[in-house]
């Protein structure tokens, strides 16, 4: 019975202190949305228009869907037969060509007409077992049961979105795959299959059906064979290999961060003050004892100049009652000498009124400067990314090169706005839906980028708001650093509680560029 209850302890304690599976963070699902479309097939004769079926497909590129070919697959049969791509968000729908087939890993690759769209970023690494993901399309069960009529389904709507988790280990015999349980339907083909980042892990293409029913589990094509069958179709691919963490988590780790680093500072001045204190302790003896002795010395030269001069005088005395005139006048003008000499030496002692000054001096002359330890960030700086403190949801891992002066201009061409320590600019791109908040605090060296991946809605506010800042020079001028300021200010009310993306990169001056 003891080794029983041992063994289901081992167990617990295994299952407990396991790691847990990321949760999905709502901001990044929502952006990953942004990249879901829906594939509508409609054939026409004459004037009348049928619908034929529809898909779901994700942006892999601005204006490149990738779908399955079972979705398209009508329009190989058919040349009548016309695509349609309609996007999660806005007001406008596009049509599209079909540019790559391939049924062998059921994936197709749709060109769209006179339209861009935000693309989503691919995942490089084997998601594992009991990983997180969601499925985001448009399953016809659920158009059903809301009573949605054609005209409905050419109507940019949000995708549905259903969570599941990776059950590794099983595949297709025809093509690699990801066995999940996120429930899928039909429709749902050619939507993306995310992880809880945001980022494409597999395309669902089929799923295991139960009584007739829809699936129950669902098979997705996966990242392996979306990559290289994207490659072969010159698509220029969006990826990211670094692992997944949630934006609360991150936000706790540099929580901690500051706290230790902060008791770490505090015992820094601890020490530095308690050196500082003996230092002083050690002046100030020093100084007592410099001073004392000096008094002591000026002192004891005064009473001798004094006795000499007593001797001088009594000695002219003595001449002069022997008509010695010149040598009594001698030895008075030498009594009067010595005596002035006296009261000098008895007048320039040290006082403790300088012990003050003395003991600064002594501090000077023994305490290392502090300001050589600060380090200067101005010129020509190579920043290298700091994954520990990061999170990597889009981008790709490089170094930046910075140049940084003390005005806040960046790279000799970018003005940032004073916030706190720290430099920082907002920028809001016309072409992409992503607001980036880029920042610099040279006392730390420590840029910092925040990305966050908006709506159309959000991106129009935030557009509308950029616009009311004319400069987009390095400047001096203050009025003209408020105004970036007081557009910045706005700029943060729009934007989410938290970025999508968090890139924390560490400089240092960059030798070779200043070579």
């Amino acid at each position: 019975m003891k080794w029983l209850l041992a063994l289901c302890a081992l167990v617990m304690s295994t299952f407990l202190l396991s790691p847990s599976p990321a949760l999905a963070d709502p901001e990044d699902i929502s952006a990953a949305s942004r990249s879901v479309v829906r594939v509508v097939l409609v054939a026409r004769d004459g004037e009348r228009v049928f619908f034929v079926g529809h898909g779901s497909g994700v942006m892999v590129a601005p204006n490149k869907v990738l779908t399955n070919a079972h979705v398209v697959e009508p329009v190989r049969e058919d040349q009548s037969i016309l695509i349609g791509i309609i996007p999660s968000q806005g007001r406008k729908s596009y049509g599209g060509k079909l540019i790559s087939y391939s049924p062998a890993n059921d994936l197709a690759l749709i060109e769209v007409q006179n339209g861009r769209l935000p693309p989503a970023t691919i995942y490089s690494a084997q998601p594992r077992d009991g990983a997180n993901v969601v499925a985001i399309g448009y399953p016809a069960s659920v158009d059903r049961a809301q009573g949605l009529q054609i005209n409905d389904l050419i109507t940019p709507m949000a995708p549905v979105k259903t969570p599941g988790v990776i059950s590794g280990g099983r595949t297709s015999r025809e093509m690699d795959t990801l066995l999940h349980t996120a429930p899928i339907a039909s429709g749902n083909s050619g939507g993306p299959l995310v992880d809880p980042c945001g980022r494409v892990v597999g395309v669902n293409s089929f799923g295991s059906l139960s009584d007739g029913n829809d699936a129950e589990f669902g098979f997705a094509v996966s990242a392996r064979e979306i990559t290289e069958f994207l490659r072969n179709a010159k698509v220029p691919l969006r990826l990211s290999g670094s692992p997944c963490r949630s934006a609360a988590e991150l936000s706790r780790e540099e929580e901690k961060r500051q706290q230790a680093e902060l008791q770490r500072q505090a015992e820094i001045d601890r020490i530095a003050n308690a050196e500082q204190q003996l230092a002083r302790e050690n002046a100030e003896r020093t100084a007592d004892m410099e001073i004392m002795t000096s008094r002591e010395n000026h002192m004891a030269l005064a009473a001798l100049l004094l006795a000499l001069a007593t001797l001088s005088a009594s000695a002219g005395g003595l001449l002069f009652e022997r008509a010695q005139r010149n040598l009594s006048i001698g030895a008075a003008a030498g009594a009067l000498f010595l005596l002035t000499g006296a009261v000098i030496a008895f007048v320039t002692r040290p006082g403790f009124a300088e012990r003050e000054d003395r003991i600064a001096e002594i501090m000077a002359e023994t305490t290392p400067a502090q300001n050589n330890l600060a380090q200067s960030f101005s010129g020509d700086n190579l920043c290298k990314l700091n994954v520990e403190r990061s999170r990597v949801t889009v981008s790709k891992l490089t170094e930046i090169e910075l140049n940084w002066n003390d005005s806040g201009c960046i790279n000799e061409r970018t003005q940032y706005g004073r916030e706190g320590a720290s430099w920082a600019r907002i920028f809001v791109p016309n072409s992409e839906q992503t607001v980036s908040i880029n920042s610099f605090n040279p006392q730390k060296g420590e840029y910092r980028t925040e990305r966050y991946l908006l709506g159309m809605d959000a991106m129009e506010k935030a557009r509308g708001i950029r616009k009311r800042y004319a400069n987009k020079a390095c400047t001096a001028d203050t009025a003209k650093l408020t105004e970036l300021e007081d557009m910045q200010k706005a700029l943060r009310q729009v934007l989410p509680a938290h970025p999508n993306e968090v890139l924390v990169y560490e400089c240092a001056a960059n030798k070779a560029a200043n070579e």
